[in-house]
């Protein structure tokens, strides 16, 4: 199916230590397998069938690069989440988000992902089970959530499948600016749950369904079996982990 995709190349202030580490001004701008980073996501946007490709990002840089890609840069806003609510008032539904920094993303991961999006879904994710991700690439650390089903990781893909997902992004921009005031996150979430997820009794399904119900959204996961979807560059060891990987 045809679908159009944002792909997230926003910077947080300052030199990236990634961007530090490979001598490049943007993390977006790493050379990978003779591409930057940023022509390995748009390439794999296009083969999995994207049409319209934003890119949100400030730098001047970037936005170079992007428009010799044939790709729509876009203003970044403060943070992530803005920047996503964004692209999808710009680039609508069902809009595929992706970061700038996903260097080993494959056409067929993203094609099975939105393949098994529910029909019912406002809103998935894509996640990967640890032992999926230790199966495929055992050099990487990941960060994991721990429920009572298993420990997850994010694989950077998200499908906004209908205009009710502005309800999960506007949530993500609260949780955002909210991080440095966590009692206000839990009175948003809501305390049963976290003390469910602390006490390890708390489902990932059960999670979603909670917050779906606070917020009127459908959100839904879609499990990966790559576990290689897991992995992008967040430090200078993914970095070396994916050059290895690719070269």
């Amino acid at each position: 199916m045809s679908f159009n995709a944002l792909i997230l190349a926003g910077s947080r202030g300052g030199l990236d230590p990634v961007a530090a580490y490979a001598g490049v001004p943007h993390k977006a701008l790493i050379t990978v397998g003779g591409q930057t980073m940023l022509a390995r996501v748009v390439d794999a946007l296009r083969a999995a069938g994207a049409g319209r490709i934003l890119v949100s990002t400030n730098d001047e840089t970037v936005r170079r690069e992007t428009l010799a890609l044939g790709t729509e840069p876009i203003a970044a806003e403060a943070g992530p989440s803005a920047s996503a609510a964004r692209g999808f008032a710009l680039g609508g539904a069902p809009l595929l988000l992706t970061t700038a920094d996903h260097a080993l993303l494959r056409p067929e991961w993203i094609t099975a992902f939105v393949d098994a999006v529910p029909e019912d879904a406002d809103v998935a994710i894509l996640l990967a089970r640890r032992e999926t991700i230790e199966r495929d690439v055992p050099a990487t650390r990941r960060t994991y959530l721990r429920f009572a089903d298993g420990d997850w990781s994010g694989c950077n893909l998200f499908w906004l499948a209908t205009p009710a997902a502005n309800a999960a992004l506007d949530l993500w921009q609260h949780v955002e600016q909210d991080r440095k005031r966590p009692w206000r996150i839990v009175r948003r979430l809501g305390i049963m749950p976290l003390i469910r997820y602390a006490t390890g009794r708390l489902t990932l399904a059960s999670a979603l369904a909670d917050i779906g119900a606070r917020i009127g959204v459908r959100p839904r996961v879609v499990e990966s079996p790559f576990g290689l979807a897991a992995v992008d560059v967040d430090k200078p060891g993914d970095l070396d982990l994916v050059r290895g990987l690719v070269e």
